[in-house]
């Protein structure tokens, strides 16, 4: 788990950090109204077995990036 933090929203926060020189605008590593929306839904739980990350296009069930949706196959 601690990893997949590492990965996602501890980079966020590192980046958050680098203030105007952020390679982003807007919020960064939370999911909620105004942030930037990047996210990964996983089909089952990659903390219980990691290998679920390593075929993305098995087990990643929703890809958004900038707010777009590049793949929804939530049942």
């Amino acid at each position: 788990m601690e990893i997949l933090k590492q990965a996602t929203s501890v980079n966020a926060e590192l980046l958050t950090l680098s203030g105007l020189r952020s390679p982003s605008e807007g919020k960064l590593g939370v999911v909620k109204k105004g942030a930037l929306a990047d996210l990964l839904l996983v089909g089952g739980d990659p903390i219980a077995d990691i290998k679920r990350i390593e075929d993305p296009a098995k087990n990643f069930v929703l890809i958004m990036k900038n707010g777009a949706i590049y793949k929804n196959a939530v049942a």
